[in-house]
């Protein structure tokens, strides 16, 4: 499988809000999982141009990740833009 328990625990360690291994539910940490994912997706659709499914889950994930970065922005904005520039994410 492409997304390892080791690797869910490196992107909880290095991207979440408490910098623990168990910080699961922050929202910083849940961008950084969507954020792999998506990059995942996108590698996949380049080369299986017709998996529908593929592409639906791609596109809930995106809307998923955009309604989490829109609760930054309405909550607090530093944090906001500290995960922007820790993934290179764009508005």
């Amino acid at each position: 499988m492409y997304l390892t328990t080791e690797k869910k625990v490196e992107l909880f360690k290095n991207h979440g809000r408490l910098k623990s291994e168990t910080d699961t539910g922050s929202p910083e940490s849940q961008i950084a999982l969507f954020t792999y994912r998506i990059n995942h997706l996108t590698d996949h659709l380049r080369t299986h141009k017709k998996d529908h499914g593929s592409r639906l889950s791609l596109l809930k994930l995106v809307g998923k990740r955009r309604s989490l970065l829109n609760y930054l922005i309405k909550n607090d904005i530093e944090r906001y833009r500290a995960v922007i520039a820790d993934l290179g994410l764009r508005k």
